[in-house]
């Protein structure tokens, strides 16, 4: 994958993306959008027109009507040359790392390459074009090599040798200058390679040369890599800040290896060395030749998980014809260093930089100084381990925003306020505990999606308006969201902690859905919904937590309240109203009468709710004792009433003669209950279900009758 290099009053490189990708890169000045279609139609024939028409994604017009191409781009901001449009060039990858240029419609001055203004043109790496004051350069990103030592060979049968350096001691200095001048001797026939680790302690004690440089580029770095937006602009500005912190490197890269495998080999060994990638690289200037990256050197970071410098001759011995200069003159290469970075959110990742000795120690055999030259190398080893440990705690901490960002759409503010601090991974452990579920299912989902079969968008945009009411409900009541099955959605309450302020679950539960009900209804009333919703509310035993298969977990519930729940949520179609609730949480929700019906029987009272008021002032209406499809034990179900203005509700003399209604009709007397239920509103649908019923058996019930109403499936 080859890289563009852009050099003017500023510079940045950046790596370009895959063909497989199939994204563009819109270059300008400040480039915020996609071109809108529209500015990519051209008259048929012109040279743009073909270039926008056959990169793929857009629509092919019909002959003789000009093409539009809708561009899926990567901006890529060149602020400082003001020559350069807001939106100047489109950058296509094409086979053999080819680049295909297309100037904007919109850009104001030309694009030059090879001397003359073009508005259309390919580059292969190598190759540039002009922008007002900026060059661009396509440039290949270099590969690996299994080779520590990259730089010409004194002779073909040389055979490499590597040493051991000693570690620093406590003031960061080599323990003996003896120890280690002889890892810098090479025979015409052979070259050596001295391995030296730096132990991150012995860094941190440690004084820069070049104090005073350092912390003026320490200082600005927070600000540099706090402000990208990007891992790809973070790579870069790193990238930028090692090149001028070093200035005898020649390049610098950040590698990523596949660390899924478990433990790194030992580079020596024959075991294979895990797979690399170049997240990105640069070098100090365009005209530098790209060397390849040491996986050797890589592999011994990770392994020591120590910064770790390579140093190799291919020079005779000291005092021949030729010296270390004259094979790393065309190369610029002779030492290379390896910084890994150590957090999880960068696991498999090192700082790699490479340069020259020449650069670095220049002028009298000073050169050959193996102490002055590996104590020079140590500062740049350790601002190298400052600014990876300044990455990656970055991304440490904005990995932690992300999955406190991801669990926030599932679990309440207050939930992970009452986490925060603790280890979550316990938190998160499945365990039983008492749990109200609720299932939320949309109303009208097939009436609406055959009408927007043709923009699915459309319809997915809709459900999710309404399904959003229902969640943030949930998420303003405690609760947990746990799960999304097409058009509805499940919450639970009472888990992973107390609901705060001494909430009860199944409050908290009814809470939610009163009032997502009423929002939803709200919405259909007024014509800014097409769907109503159907809500199932069960309380009990269930298991709670990240519950899966070991390739996917999810955080939900799980046991037979929650199919309890689901199969509530299925009756509200049958008895056409909004919420249902099963006999524990009804019993919980119910409010002893005493002041507003003091003739009611006790059977009112909390202790066996039949018809009664909701803490909320809500009411609570039995609807008998049913079997659901699926179930094998009767439950009794009560719909929960939210009265709503404007819509018809029933009076207090209603709910009583209902009650009655029920009671007969479980009771076998049929033909009272067919009196009591012909009394009952006309849009009362749960009378209808009873009535049926009846009449199915001329108002008589069979002799087996149980009082309990059958839904097979």
């Amino acid at each position: 994958m080859p890289d563009l290099i852009a050099q003017g009053s500023n510079r940045w490189r950046r790596g370009l993306p895959e063909i497989a990708a199939g994204r563009d890169v819109l270059l300008g000045r400040q480039p915020q959008t996609s071109p809108p279609p529209s500015s990519l139609s051209s008259p048929p024939g012109a040279g743009i027109h073909a270039a926008y028409a056959d990169a793929g994604g857009g629509a092919v017009a019909a002959m003789g009507q000009p093409q539009k191409r809708h561009i899926v781009a990567i901006p890529w901001a060149v602020p400082w040359d003001p020559s350069i449009s807001r939106h100047h060039a489109v950058l296509t990858m094409l086979n053999g790392d080819r680049l295909r240029v297309t100037r904007d419609p919109r850009a104001r001055n030309p694009i030059f390459y090879r001397g003359k203004p073009r508005d259309q043109f390919v580059v292969v790496p190598g190759e540039h074009f002009v922008i007002g004051q900026t060059t661009f350069t396509l440039a290949r990103r270099p590969g690996f090599t299994s080779d520590s030592d990259q730089s010409p060979k004194p002779s073909a049968d040389a055979v490499p040798s590597i040493r051991r350096g000693l570690s620093p001691n406590e003031h960061g200095e080599p323990a003996s200058d003896a120890d280690l001048t002889p890892d810098y001797i090479a025979s015409p026939q052979s070259y050596e390679v001295t391995e030296m680790a730096f132990a991150e302690s012995a860094l941190r004690q440690r004084n820069f040369h070049d104090t005073q440089a350092r912390i003026e580029l320490l200082a600005r770095l927070p600000d540099l890599v706090a402000g990208s937006i990007s891992d790809e602009e973070l790579f870069a500005r790193v990238t930028d800040v090692l090149l001028r912190a070093t200035p005898a490197s020649s390049a610098v890269a950040i590698v990523r290896a596949d660390l899924s495998e478990g433990s790194i080999p030992s580079p020596e060994s024959d075991s294979v060395l895990p797979q690399m990638q170049i997240l990105h690289y640069d070098v100090r200037d365009n005209d530098s030749t790209s060397h390849d990256v040491s996986t050797k050197l890589v592999a011994a970071t990770l392994q020591r998980r120590e910064s770790v410098l390579h140093l190799w001759e291919t020079s005779p011995l000291r005092g021949g014809q030729a010296s270390a200069t004259d094979y790393t003159a065309t190369e610029n290469i002779d030492w290379a260093f390896c910084v890994p970075l150590r957090s999880e959110a960068c696991r498999g990742w090192v700082l790699y930089v490479t340069g020259s000795r020449t650069a670095l120690l220049t002028g009298d055999a000073s050169i050959n100084d193996s102490r002055t030259l590996v104590d020079r190398l140590s500062d740049d080893v350790k601002f190298a381990e400052v600014v990876g440990s300044l990455v990656s705690g970055m991304r440490q901490a904005n990995q932690f925003q992300q999955r406190h960002a991801a669990m926030r759409r599932f679990f309440a503010p207050v939930v992970l306020d009452a986490i925060a601090g603790t280890d979550s991974e316990n938190w998160l452990q499945p365990r039983e505990c008492d749990l109200s579920v609720m299932f939320c299912d949309l109303r009208g989902f097939s009436r609406t999606s055959e009408m927007h079969s043709d923009d699915l968008l459309v319809l997915l945009k809709q459900v999710s308006a309404a399904l959003g009411v229902m969640t943030k409900h949930i998420l303003d009541t405690e609760g947990v969201i746990g799960d999304f099955h097409g058009d509805a959605a499940m919450g639970f309450w009472g888990w992973p902690l107390p609901l705060p302020h001494g909430t009860d679950p199944m409050v908290a539960a009814s809470a939610a859905a009163a009032r997502a009900a009423a929002d939803i209804r709200r919405d259909y009333t007024k014509g800014a919904s097409d769907f109503r919703c159907g809500i199932g509310i069960a309380s009990g035993k269930a298991v709670a937590g990240r519950i899966g298969t070991v390739d996917q977990v999810k955080v939900t519930a799980f046991g037979p309240v929650v199919n309890l729940a689901s199969r509530l949520e299925g009756l509200t179609k049958v008895f056409g109203v909004e919420i249902l609730v099963d006999e524990a949480t009804a019993k919980h929700l119910a409010v002893p009468d005493s002041v507003e019906r003091k003739s009611t029987s006790d059977d009112l009272r909390l202790s066996g709710a039949k018809t009664a008021t909701t803490r909320d002032g809500f009411h609570l209406r039995t609807l008998g004792r049913v079997r659901p499809a699926g179930t094998k034990n009767p439950i009794e179900i009560f719909q929960l009433i939210v009265p709503m203005e404007n819509h018809p509700q029933l009076t207090e003399a209603q709910l009583r003669l209902s009650e009655q209604a029920f009671a007969a009709f479980g009771e076998g007397r049929w033909d009272d209950a067919y009196q009591q239920l012909h009394e009952l509103p006309a849009w009362d649908r749960p009378k209808d279900v009873l009535l049926q019923r009846i009449l199915q058996h001329h108002r008589v019930a069979p002799a087996d009758w149980d009082g309990v109403l059958e839904f097979p499936k």
